[in-house]
Formats: C-alpha cells, sequence, structure tokens
C-alpha cells in the first residue's frame, strides 16, 4: 500500500493511475462541499471538476504543512468561491439587528433533519446568504475573513449570516 507521500510522487510525475486514486479519495467528500455552495449537482459537480484541474496543476507546492486533505478541501472551496463571486452581487445590509434577533443561537428545531434535507435547506438560500453560511458556520472561518474573501465589507457578512438563519428558521417552522 502506497503511502500519501508516494501517491502526491507519482501524481507529480503524471502517473494517471495514481491520479485517478488520488481524486477517488477525494471526490466523494469534495462533492459534499461543492453542493454546499452552489445551487445544484451540476454547478457543483463543474466546481468539483475545476477544483482538481487546480489541484493537480499545483501539487507540486502542497508542503504537507497541514493534511493533503485540508489543502484540497481549501482549494475546492475558493473554486466553489471564485464561481460565486464571478456571478454574484452580495445585497449590502446594515441593518444586522435586524436579523439578529429573529433567530437566536439556542433556537435548534433541526432534530430528526437529514443531512440531505438541510443540504438542500441550504441550497435554497440565495446566493450570498449560503456562502456567508457555509464559511461562517461549517467552515468555521471569522466575518473579517469572511470579508476579505469575498470583497465585501465584514457587516456586509454578518448581515448576510444573520438572514441566512432567519431564513434556515422560517423553512424549519415549516416543517
Amino acid at each position: 500500500m502506497e503511502t500519501e507521500t508516494q501517491l502526491i510522487q507519482a501524481c507529480l510525475r503524471n502517473d494517471r493511475n495514481a491520479q485517478h486514486k488520488l481524486y477517488n479519495a477525494y471526490a466523494g467528500r469534495m462533492l459534499v462541499v461543492c453542493i454546499r455552495y452552489v445551487q445544484n449537482q451540476a454547478e457543483a459537480e463543474d466546481v468539483l471538476q475545476e477544483a482538481f484541474i487546480k489541484i493537480f496543476q499545483n501539487l507540486n507546492k502542497f508542503r504537507a504543512e497541514s493534511s493533503l486533505g485540508s489543502w484540497i478541501k481549501r482549494i475546492v472551496i475558493n473554486t466553489a468561491i471564485n464561481q460565486i463571486r464571478a456571478g454574484i452581487h452580495f445585497k449590502d445590509m446594515s441593518d444586522v439587528q435586524d436579523y439578529e434577533n429573529q433567530v437566536t443561537d439556542n433556537q435548534s428545531g433541526i432534530e430528526g433533519i437529514q443531512f440531505k434535507e438541510l443540504i438542500e435547506m441550504i441550497q435554497k438560500l440565495p446566493k450570498g446568504c449560503r456562502t456567508v453560511f457555509n464559511l461562517f458556520a461549517i467552515e468555521g472561518y471569522k466575518h473579517i475573513e469572511i470579508a476579505k474573501m469575498l470583497n465585501i465589507t465584514e457587516g456586509t457578512s454578518k448581515s448576510q449570516y444573520s438572514r441566512a438563519k432567519a431564513i434556515l428558521q422560517g423553512i424549519l417552522s415549516v416543517k
């Protein structure tokens, strides 16, 4: 059984079998990441394909400072964000307080929700809200980091997140 380092080295030598193994090892998990950011399966597959092209083109830059999976996930997220950024205009919401009081962190309503249902709910969010929600709530980025990544203000990031929580709470209350 080859190690991750051996697999990377084989990929760098353009060994198609090794590239196939690397793709198969991560594609499924990364497709789930893509689906959270885009509207549907076809868009997610496009993002995934573009991300893996970047991964193979830049594999020589992987320095093992983090796990290969983390490095791949970062490329996938950045690819999804770039695709979103190319076709999105974030609605500036300066009244964060309007949303902050609508949904509290203590409100759950998520018991009994299947993973697939949660993904479908997230996909119903407007692009800006969906992107910020994924980056903040799921990936763990801070609003200041999100603002820099998406070229928006920190307030807009907070507003989009608050709006996403309010929309999701509304969806959950209907279920």
